[in-house]
């Protein structure tokens, strides 16, 4: 647990995941987090872990994935705020990801937003407040 982030956090969302294989993809190799850790009871048990992502401005997201039923609600929707969100979305349109393509957009409550679907119907929504114009 040496490389957990040393934040901390006042509210780390736990979302239901059902293959850690296809987790891994989606999560780290796509979006970039990294895997702080992970827990098993057993060697045939289902894996709870903690990812962790850093923005180039240092801020930082937790979340937690869960293989055990009734930690969590399949199709939840979590909103994470990441500044420069323009260049964090063309990173992952370079990467050519197969399963997501997201797009961006400008709400009409002052926000740049971009949604992406994880392979167990979990929608994150990354946003950015835009500057006031006057």
């Amino acid at each position: 647990m040496a490389d957990t982030p040393t934040f901390q956090a006042c509210v780390i969302p736990v979302l239901r995941s059902f293959d850690a294989q296809r987790a891994a993809e989606f999560y780290q190799e796509f979006l970039g987090f990294a895997q702080d850790w992970t827990h098993r009871f057993g060697d045939d048990f289902p894996l709870y872990q903690q990812l962790s992502l850093r923005s180039a401005a240092g801020l930082a997201c937790l979340l937690h994935l869960s293989e055990h039923h009734g930690d969590a609600c399949p199709g939840s929707t979590v909103r994470i705020a990441w500044p420069q969100l323009e260049a964090f979305h063309q990173s992952l349109l370079a990467k050519n990801y197969r399963y997501a393509k997201p797009g961006l957009e400008r709400m009409p409550w002052g926000m740049l937003e971009m949604r992406i679907a994880d392979p167990f119907g979990n929608h994150l929504v990354f946003f950015e407040e835009l500057p006031e114009t006057p």
